[in-house]
């Protein structure tokens, strides 16, 4: 007579044993998904403070062949420049003043489209001089 106890014993997992797995997973999601969107954030910072940097650098360039710096709406256009679409997507980018100054003066501003995650980053703003601001905080 053959013995069939050890071919009655099912193998798997308990759903008590899948449960705590699934637990498991959704507490290291909960953990890590912040952290990635913060990683997002910053990086999307960066690329809208390597504009401004490049944007300054332009306005330089055209303060030695016009006399005076690009500003106002049409600033970017006369700098021959646009917005990259990872930027714009979610900052306003703004060139004030709206009129050449005497003392020729700019400061170039990006500002979180509202709604975006950006938002808690504030402001960005670099001027003539390579003054730069975060949310009204000196430096980046």
């Amino acid at each position: 007579m053959k013995d069939y106890s050890m071919y009655s014993k099912r193998g798997g997992f308990s759903l008590i044993e899948l449960m705590i797995t699934v637990a498991i997973i959704g507490i290291l999601t909960a953990i890590a998904f912040p952290s990635y969107q913060d990683h997002l954030r910053k990086g999307r910072r960066a690329a809208a403070e390597a504009f401004l940097a490049d944007t300054a650098s332009r306005e330089q360039q055209y303060l030695l062949d016009a006399r005076n710096y690009a500003v106002g709406a049409g600033a970017l256009t006369a700098l021959n420049m646009s917005v990259p679409a990872e930027v714009a997507a979610f900052y306003t980018i703004a060139i004030t003043p709206a009129a050449p100054t005497i003392p020729p003066a700019f400061t170039i501003t990006a500002t979180p489209v509202a709604g975006s995650m950006q938002v808690a980053d504030g402001a960005l703003t670099l001027d003539q001089q390579g003054g730069k601001t975060r949310a009204g905080v000196a430096g980046w």
